[in-house]
């Protein structure tokens, strides 16, 4: 029996404010960072709203260089429903491009790698969707913000 691939449908796109970096220095893994998540704004014709000023990124750097990103926050949509987005994925890249990011540089999204799969729940039966889909991203850091283009796994 044959199947059809899953296909990616854009639902949104993410503009993450974020506040300087907060080093927590050597952990188990690697080394240990908190990025607060201060606003923003979700733009799509499925999901828009603001991200709100709270969560954070909670970051394991390891050895190699990879990132390791895991973030929980959440957003007010356009009609004032809340909707939790708890996000988990990899940044990783060049050695050069990676220490040009690291001092804020701007640098190409297709230079790198920074994918993630998200969860999204909500109590609001207008957006009860969320609940049973599954969401992937591709995203790019910039100096005090991340842009997450955010697709629906179908």
């Amino acid at each position: 029996m044959s199947m059809k691939a899953p296909t990616l449908d854009l639902i949104c796109r993410l503009e993450v404010e974020l506040d300087p970096i907060r080093e927590m220095g050597p952990g188990r893994a690697g080394q240990r960072r908190i990025i607060p998540i201060v606003g923003g704004t979700v733009t799509g014709e499925l999901l828009s709203g603001k991200i709100l000023n709270l969560g954070a990124d909670w970051q394991t750097i390891f050895k190699d260089g990879l990132a390791e990103l895991d973030t929980r926050y959440a957003f007010e949509t356009h009609d004032g429903a809340l909707i939790e987005i708890t996000n988990y994925g990899f940044r990783h890249g060049p050695q050069e491009v990676m220490q040009a990011m690291a001092r804020g540089e701007d640098v190409s999204a297709e230079d790198y790698y920074m994918r993630t799969h998200a969860r999204l729940e909500t109590g609001d039966a207008r957006y009860a969707w969320v609940n049973q889909t599954l969401f992937v991203g591709k995203g790019h850091r910039e100096k005090s913000r991340v842009i997450l283009d955010l697709y629906a796994l179908n």
